[in-house]
């Protein structure tokens, strides 16, 4: 098919097809290799800040946490969640403190053996919290009407000491106890989960 379409078969012989190589001037020169900084320099700035070389920083955490914008982000929340913890643990939202009469009161359950160890740990805020017997009732947290209310009682005595922590043993082994605690003043209600 070559040999149809001769130099004098060819429809555009007229035509030359390319310069003969003394009517190339040396701009217009073939290039047979790649130049990048060639190709680079007539790029956009985009391009050329992805190919210029960056020195390596060395490994910084506080760096990694915030090198782009979703990590600045995430970051930012995370400070954020922790300080708004922080705030409700300092305004009470997750302790299991109670006050009674001047006296603040952490208590805790711990099942053992069919009977629950409840440790009552007493810190007077003031001069002025209420010392003397307080009266403690410990039940299960009844369900139905039909069940019956089994109380067990035990009575503690708040020194002037300013802090002080008591146990006892209550024979209840339940998922929730009912605890009441009063004194000659006033009286506090709340359930415990023992652990």
């Amino acid at each position: 098919m070559n040999e149809e379409l001769g130099s004098e078969n060819r429809p555009n012989k007229n035509y030359e097809l390319s310069k003969p190589d003394s009517a190339l001037s040396p701009d217009e020169g073939i290039t047979f290799h790649y130049n990048r900084e060639r190709r680079l320099a007539n790029a956009p700035k985009e391009v050329q800040d992805l190919y210029r070389e960056q020195k390596k920083s060395r490994f910084g955490l506080f760096g990694s946490l915030v090198a782009d914008k979703p990590r600045r982000m995430l970051f930012a929340i995370i400070i954020l969640l922790c300080l708004a913890i922080f705030m409700l643990s300092r305004l009470g939202y997750f302790e299991t403190t109670y006050t009674l009469d001047g006296n603040r009161i952490d208590i805790k359950g711990t099942a053992f053996e069919g009977t629950t160890i409840i440790t009552l740990k007493k810190i007077a805020k003031n001069a002025d919290a209420f010392t003397g017997a307080v009266d403690i009732a410990v039940s299960p947290v009844v369900r139905n009407e039909d069940e019956q209310y089994l109380v067990f009682s035990h009575r503690v005595f708040f020194s002037l000491e300013k802090e002080e922590e008591y146990r006892f043993a209550a024979p209840f082994d339940d998922g929730e106890l009912l605890m009441v605690l009063q004194n000659e003043k006033s009286t506090l209600q709340l359930v415990i989960k023992p652990e």
